[in-house]
């Protein structure tokens, strides 16, 4: 393999220093997956090593540095994204990630899509009245939900928030549990009362759910209505049976969006029953009006190692297939 040498200027010594990262972890991350040689001269990148190899990592450090003038975070975990793109030949799509804000937290944290998968997600909700959001732990799919719910209240296109899940998990049955039934109902819902809690804070959110404005219940409790000028979400509708889901789906009224999450690699349903979820988007995937968007591992944006779990699992379960 011939050597090859590119060099790349990061403009300055902010940006240069944002990209190499603290330690210059992100640089060594970035030499040690692609496998080239990164050293730093002035306010310019060189990187040499076989000629392939060395143009990824250059497609890397371009997108990096024009990342760097975004106030966006450069971590491990943007970086090692950066870095499965660039084996793609997509590293210049994490750049369309610096801009736009999907919401503000109570404390005026700006929320943005860190990944491709999610920005797909995020322009899907906004332009159907129902999406379908599949994917593994920790791809963002209820919390960016929630955050579109808040966001479509506080600009008053919606009149309520409900966000319902079936409460179907691990082979118990709220019958078995003890208390009242929310209490028995709380922790299957605690996932959404997190989420809601730090888009509105503490108070706001209280007041809201006192007033009915938002409504947390299991998905039985959906039956027989009609769900009009809101934003409803159902979570971890794997674990819906087809009656379930086609009861929920058919709630929608005038005025209202619908976001249907979950990992179909999760399902705890008896055996023999089929996922709701699975034949839903069989169905539907062609209706007008519905998309479905499926996210991957690479969408996971939890610590980098829940991305190598991901991996992991899915590929024992392929051996296992074959």
């Amino acid at each position: 393999m011939d050597e090859s040498v590119k060099k790349i200027s990061a403009e300055s010594a902010d940006k240069l220093q944002r990209v190499l990262g603290t330690f210059d972890e992100n640089i060594s991350l970035i030499m040690r997956d692609i496998g080239v040689l990164i050293r730093v001269s002035g306010v310019n990148f060189v990187v040499s090593g076989e000629e392939e190899k060395v143009n990824q990592a250059y497609s890397v450090l371009e997108s990096l540095i024009a990342l760097a003038d975004s106030a966006d975070s450069i971590d491990r975990g943007r970086v090692s994204y950066c870095i499965e793109l660039s084996k793609e030949g997509k590293a210049h799509d994490i750049t369309k990630l610096s801009s736009g804000t999907v919401a503000i937290t109570s404390r005026g944290k700006p929320i943005k899509c860190k990944t491709v998968g999610q920005r797909k997600y995020v322009d899907a909700i906004k332009a159907n009245p129902i999406t379908f959001g599949i994917g593994p732990a920790g791809t963002g799919k209820t919390y960016l939900a929630v955050c579109l719910a808040v966001q479509a209240f506080k600009q008053k296109q919606v009149d309520k928030i409900i966000l319902t899940r079936p409460a179907v998990e691990a082979g118990e049955k709220l019958g078995f549990l003890p208390g009242d039934l929310q209490t028995k109902v709380d922790p299957y819902l605690r996932p959404l009362y997190d989420a809601l809690q730090e888009m509105l804070g503490l108070e706001t959110y209280t007041k809201l759910m006192e007033r009915g404005t938002i409504e947390i219940a299991p998905l039985a409790y959906m039956r027989g209505r009609t769900l009009s000028n809101a934003f409803v979400i159902l979570d971890e509708a794997q674990n819906t049976t087809r009656e379930q889901m086609k009861m929920f789906l058919t709630r929608l009224g005038d005025g209202s969006k619908m976001v249907i999450t979950g990992d179909i690699t999760q399902i705890d349903l008896p055996e023999g029953k089929r996922s709701g979820l699975q034949h839903a988007v069989g169905v539907l995937k062609d209706v007008e009006g519905i998309e479905v968007i499926i996210l991957s591992d690479k969408d996971v944006v939890r610590n980098p190692l829940v991305m190598s779990i991901v991996k992991a699992y899915e590929k024992s379960e392929e051996n296992k297939n074959n």
